[in-house]
């Protein structure tokens, strides 16, 4: 998802096109949402990795997003 690869690249960066995509897909709440999703997991991930608790080998099961172009 875009928002996240904004989030996570460079934060506060966002244009104004790519805010109003957002707005277009997702009402406030929802953007809201996603962008605390992101930043939580963000956090959590640093703490986890601070500490030494992170697994040295984790699979990956990737879904597509319904109506994405991964398939």
């Amino acid at each position: 998802m875009q928002l996240t690869d904004d989030l996570i690249g460079l934060p506060g960066q966002m244009t104004d096109e790519q805010k109003q995509r957002l707005h277009q897909q997702f009402s406030e709440a929802e953007i809201i949402e996603l962008a605390l999703g992101v930043g939580l997991f963000m956090g959590m991930s640093k703490v986890l990795i601070t500490l030494g608790l992170e697994p040295n080998e984790m699979s990956t099961t990737v879904l597509p997003t319904p109506g994405s172009s991964l398939h």
